[in-house]
């Protein structure tokens, strides 16, 4: 065994004699292994070894699959989105939510638009899916219960179909075959670009008889969790519908809207210190004088029910010249404040003296609501039904709410606003905040029923119903509603988000009231004509100077007059109908 070389007693020229030999033979060594074997370092895949292929997107065939038509129902939360609809060209700070429902319907290959040359791949095209919604909901405001209607692919196997001779008159087994609701719908066989019959072509396997045995829900696509997967937290697809009506449309077949606007009671902050301080009144004189940002919800119930009926709402809606709209009468079924869901919470320090609904407690017998003092804001919502509505109509009817709440307007000035023979111009005012209008549900009666109970069929997501495969069943993944990936699961992670922004922002406020001199009433306003605040159903009130009653107001011209200078400006009306006021009012 050789003994390592001792260096110590080297001298210098001799290490650097010595360090260039080893330096010349490693060189050697090294372009002699790499001649020898030149894949060891060769980044490069070797000959023998094939390289993995990259994802190679297949092309999809519409005319190999049949389709079916169904109705969606789905929630979203509107605050992040520019409204539902999405219009062409017409670029908005947020994406629209018919946007990403088309998004995860093409994506899906749920659907299968007529190319338009005016549109992009990308851009929403709805051409040839017979696409139709029900409500349209305006920016920042939610929906928990839209519907639309379109035609979507379907596991329906295709019938079996014979050739066919181009020359002869085409028979009926050669056409294409889909049943929806219960109907059969014919139409012309499908051809490839060298015009071949494509259904006459070989179906796909086990297609042929399979029609007979194919359960139009249990052996359908799952609509509901395919499309969950895809969409965005805060839209859900919550039901379909397999069986619809002949004719069936979303929008046109809807006999009933629902709509709820939520608020809380108080509405904002009250006005801390004495009564007297921020509304002049001495509370010995006047006890039952609710402080600042108090409403009054019995004002408000009674105000409501008012608008049961048919009624002419121009005085409660926003006027679209473009739409030409000449009939503004529409008919609510039912109009009431409710109160949602009351229990103890947090930012409880409004119960504090000071702050209370009344300068003085009152026995829980004797008080105004017959009902315990509140310990925490209470949550009510405006509950409205009707057959249909006009632009805004649901906001404007509820600022007019808040201002009978706040004690600023009679409830009679309801039944005034809806007398348009004698008010026939809308004085002018601000309607009610978008974040809190929910679009609720669509209701769809039973053709010639006088019921308004809803009809159709749902197939909620959940349901057993719709049975799932093993493989689906034994999934940790759950049947789309609970489990891992349901949509309660994914929206009590968006509830919960919120919550504890909630939970935070009140211990805050709880903290920050507590902190330094506790006494509300040591508060001075400045000046007893300090500007009114008004609620519209924000966050915060609006300083508007003076209050000046609705009826007392500038008001806007008249509908006849508006829509006939738009059509004078679009060419809409002939020459000779472009004078007076009275050849474009509708009688």
């Amino acid at each position: 065994m050789e003994h390592p070389t001792d260096y110590s007693q080297w001298s210098p020229e001799e290490l650097v004699k010595r360090v260039t030999l080893l330096e010349e033979q490693l060189r050697e060594q090294t372009t002699n292994y790499d001649s020898a074997s030149p894949s060891k370092f060769n980044k490069s895949p070797s000959p023998s070894r094939k390289s993995k292929n990259p994802r190679v997107e297949r092309e999809f065939n519409p005319s190999k699959y049949s389709s079916r038509y169904i109705a969606l129902k789905f929630a979203y939360l509107g605050q992040r989105y520019n409204g539902l609809e999405y219009h062409t060209n017409n670029d908005t700070p947020l994406p629209t939510i018919e946007e990403e429902l088309w998004k995860a319907l093409n994506k899906a290959r749920l659907i299968f638009p007529t190319p338009n040359t005016g549109l992009g791949d990308e851009e929403v095209n709805w051409e040839g899916c017979e696409y139709s919604k029900c409500g349209r909901t305006d920016k920042g405001v939610s929906a928990f219960g839209q519907v639309v209607s379109l035609r979507v692919r379907s596991n329906r196997p295709f019938h079996r179909a014979e050739p066919v001779d181009p020359n002869e008159a085409i028979p009926k087994s050669a056409l294409v075959s889909t049943v929806v609701s219960g109907d059969t719908k014919l139409a012309l066989p499908t051809l490839d670009a060298c015009g071949d019959n494509l259904s006459a072509r070989p179906q796909p396997p086990d297609a042929e008889g399979d029609s007979v045995s194919f359960h139009s829900i249990n052996d359908e696509i799952p609509y509901v969790q395919v499309l969950n997967r895809l969409l965005p937290p805060d839209i859900r697809i919550l039901a379909w519908c397999a069986s619809l009506p002949p004719d069936f449309s979303a929008r046109f077949s809807c006999q009933e809207r629902q709509y709820r606007y939520f608020f809380t009671q108080p509405a904002f902050n009250p006005t801390p210190g004495s009564l007297s301080n921020s509304n002049g009144i001495s509370p010995v004189t006047h006890p039952n004088k609710r402080r600042e940002g108090w409403l009054d919800i019995e004002a408000m119930r009674q105000a409501a029910h008012q608008f049961v009926g048919l009624h002419d709402f121009r005085n409660f809606c926003k006027i679209d010249p473009s739409k030409q709209i000449e009939n503004f009468e529409r008919r609510v079924f039912y109009a009431d404040i409710e109160e949602v869901n009351p229990q103890t919470g947090l930012v409880g320090y409004i119960d504090q003296p000071g702050f209370r609904e009344f300068e003085f407690p009152f026995p829980s017998n004797s008080h105004p609501h017959n009902s315990e003092l509140l310990s925490t804001p209470k949550i009510y919502s405006f509950t409205l039904h009707g057959s249909a509505f006009l632009w805004h109509q649901v906001r404007h009817m509820v600022s007019i709410l808040f201002l009978i709440g706040q004690g600023l307007e009679p409830p009679s000035l309801i039944k005034s606003l809806l007398e348009t023979r004698l008010i026939p111009c809308k004085p002018i005012y601000e309607m009610a905040d978008d974040a809190p209008l929910v679009l609720w549900d669509c209701i769809f009666p039973q053709f010639g029923s006088t019921s308004r109970k809803d009809a159709l069929e749902w197939i909620y997501v959940g349901d057993s119903t719709q049975a799932r495969s093993k493989a689906q069943a034994s999934s940790a993944k759950g049947d789309g509603k609970f489990g891992l990936g349901g949509v309660v699961d994914e929206m009590w992670h968006v509830w919960r988000r919120r919550k504890m922004d909630e939970i935070l922002a009140g211990t805050l406020l709880d903290v920050v009231v507590a902190q330094g001199n506790r006494n509300p009433s040591d508060f001075k306003q400045r000046s007893q004509s300090i500007s009114q605040k008004i609620f519209h159903g924000g966050n915060t009130p609006r300083l508007k100077g003076k209050y000046v009653p609705v009826l007392e107001r500038e008001r806007l011209e008249r509908v006849e007059v508006v829509n006939a200078r738009y059509a004078t400006r679009k060419g809409l009306l002939p020459k000779n109908e472009q004078g007076p006021e009275k050849d474009a009012r509708s009688e």
